[in-house]
């Protein structure tokens, strides 16, 4: 038979052996929680990047988008500038179009008195009168040059439709066909833009007489 001390130094050994035991299970559970629970953040890491991703994809889809808007408003506030410089251009040179409008009947009747007076003048009529008639008619147009007013006046010169505007067609051996041959009333324009078209008197081929006897 054993001692009784022997027995209890075996009983003491076997509790610690069984004590050793359940430590070195429970950290083996532990580790395997400790694992098992580790693999969840892992996952949870990989969907929040592809999440990141997917945002920072959207925002740079954005930015582009906000790009293009800006460099549409700012082409388009460009030409809203040219077009403010082109229509302020315009009012500078062609405002006074309606006044010179208003103006070519005034000039119209003094050249018809001039023309007139030079008729006059050879009846005897008053010589000072006549020359007065013409310098206003000259100090007036002479100020609309200055202005940028260009007087129209194509005699003998090639009929052009975007000046002239044709009141008769009449046969004349001595030009050119489709020449101005005679200015029933003068034109203008205004910083190169048509005012009143020249009215003239245009020229064409001599028809072939037929000979009646052949």
């Amino acid at each position: 038979m054993s001692d009784p001390e022997d027995q209890v130094e075996e009983s003491a050994d076997r509790k610690g052996e069984a004590e050793t035991s359940d430590e070195t299970e429970v950290v083996v559970v532990k580790e395997k929680e400790a694992d098992a629970g580790s693999e969840e953040p892992e996952i949870e890491v990989e969907v929040t990047i592809e999440s990141l991703q997917a945002q920072l994809q959207k925002a740079s889809e954005e930015v582009e988008g906000f790009k293009d808007a800006a460099l549409r408003a700012q082409a388009e506030m460009e030409n809203v500038r040219r077009r403010s410089a082109k229509d302020l251009e315009n009012a500078h040179k062609y405002g006074l179009e309606r006044f010179v409008n208003n103006l070519l009947p005034v000039i119209d009747s003094l050249e018809k008195a001039i023309e007139s007076g030079a008729q006059a003048e050879q009846e005897g009529a008053n010589k000072a009168v006549i020359e007065g008639v013409g310098l206003c008619h000259k100090m007036l147009v002479d100020v609309l040059i200055k202005e940028g007013v260009v007087v129209v006046d194509p005699m003998g010169e090639p009929f052009d439709p975007n000046v002239h505007q044709a009141m008769s067609v009449v046969e004349n051996p001595d030009v050119e066909p489709n020449s101005v041959v005679a200015v029933v009333q003068k034109g203008y324009t205004l910083n190169e833009r048509l005012v009143r078209a020249a009215m003239v008197m245009v020229s064409k081929d001599v028809s072939p007489q037929i000979d009646e006897k052949a």
